[in-house]
């Protein structure tokens, strides 16, 4: 198996503009959850669970409906949870995607439509109203049971309503507060904050100071005073080259594995080999002889074990050590990806490994 490494080299490094690469202090997004109902699922709903049984008393109590829970069949209902992210500067009357999951045991929200659902914040407080029919991303098809079969693709207890909550209550955000403002990188790393305030003082001069590793000051110069709009928007077109951190991601799952070219690696040696056993377990048939009535016919069971060992390679990574050199050599021995995990992993304890190893 051909093990590629996905590298980044300094000397193709694209500057990043300022937007791209920090948030601004006070315009972060807040998260919204919300219980709610959904209706119409033609008898793939919740197999009348307590809890949706009062739901559904309660949604009929407020017009003006009385009935004992025990009463409802609620096949066509399912209880839900709707999540959301509402983003900063959003006013009243705007829009936003809403996310609806099953919480009991419905097959499926197919053809679903959720009742009016109170979206709320942390606090407790409703900031927006979700409503409206369910897109799935997915299908539940055939009829189940004995002699039938079903066919589901995806998630179908999942789905989207596009556009279908509207925001009743503005979260305050305020970006300016005495001439300052504040950028937090998504990346945290010193360099990066170091050049990024230089970068920023070059077109504004004595405007912008690195307090840490995740964040810059920057004041607002006095040409742009009440104009701190057109400030951000300058101020995000200004580029920066980030620094890249030495870090090797491996996914053992997918065996994707992403090192950066900042990489680097000590004089080593590195072996590989690998030793299979296999068992296996037959059956066989021990039958008597021809016109003997005492024999029975009886199973035999054997085992079988094979012990395959293949020669392991050496290689020295001497010249360059370097992730470039590093990829050459593990592909020169054939290795896959859990065997370059191992590789990597030895190495990291070896003290040859200057990088940052994550393991998914």
């Amino acid at each position: 198996m051909m093990v590629v490494l996905l590298t980044g080299f300094v000397s193709m490094l694209q500057a990043s503009r300022v937007k791209d690469l920090t948030l601004v202090s006070g315009g972060r997004e807040n998260q919204l959850v919300g219980y709610g109902l959904v209706i119409g699922l033609a008898g793939d709903g919740d197999s009348n669970a307590q809890g949706t049984l009062r739901s559904v008393a309660n949604t009929l109590q407020r017009f003006g409906i009385t009935i004992d829970p025990t009463q409802i069949k609620a096949k066509n209902v399912a209880a839900v949870m709707v999540t959301t992210d509402i983003g900063p500067f959003l006013r009243n009357g705007a829009r936003i995607d809403v996310t609806v999951a099953s919480m009991s045991d419905a097959k499926t929200l197919q053809g679903g439509v959720l009742l009016q659902t109170p979206m709320l914040g942390a606090d407790g407080r409703v900031y927006a109203v979700a409503q409206g029919p369910i897109a799935v991303g997915g299908f539940l098809g055939g009829a189940g049971g004995a002699g039938g079969a079903t066919v589901q693709k995806n998630h179908p207890t999942v789905g989207v309503i596009s556009s279908g909550a509207i925001i009743e209550r503005e979260i305050p955000a305020r970006f300016v507060n005495d001439g300052l403002l504040t950028l937090q990188m998504h990346n945290p790393d010193f360099t990066s904050a170091a050049r990024m305030a230089t970068a920023i003082n070059a077109v504004y001069p004595g405007t912008a100071l690195a307090r840490d590793s995740a964040s810059i000051e920057v004041k607002l110069p006095d040409d742009y005073r009440g104009r701190e709009v057109a400030f951000l928007a300058d101020l995000g077109q200004i580029e920066v080259t980030p620094d890249t951190l030495a870090r090797i991601v491996i996914n053992e799952r997918t065996g994707t594995i992403v090192a950066t070219s900042t990489v680097r690696l000590s004089q080593v040696a590195i072996s590989l080999g690998s030793l299979t056993i296999t068992v296996t377990s037959n059956v066989g048939v021990s039958q008597p002889n021809s016109f003997n009535n005492s024999g029975e016919t009886v199973a035999v069971p054997s085992t079988q074990t094979n012990v395959d060992e293949v020669k392991g390679g050496f290689t020295i990574v001497n010249d360059a050590p370097s992730i470039e050199r590093l990829a050459a050599a593990l592909n020169a021995l054939g290795v896959s990806t859990r065997e370059m995990m191992a590789i990597f992993q030895t190495l990291k304890r070896s003290g040859a490994l200057q990088a940052e190893l994550l393991i998914n």
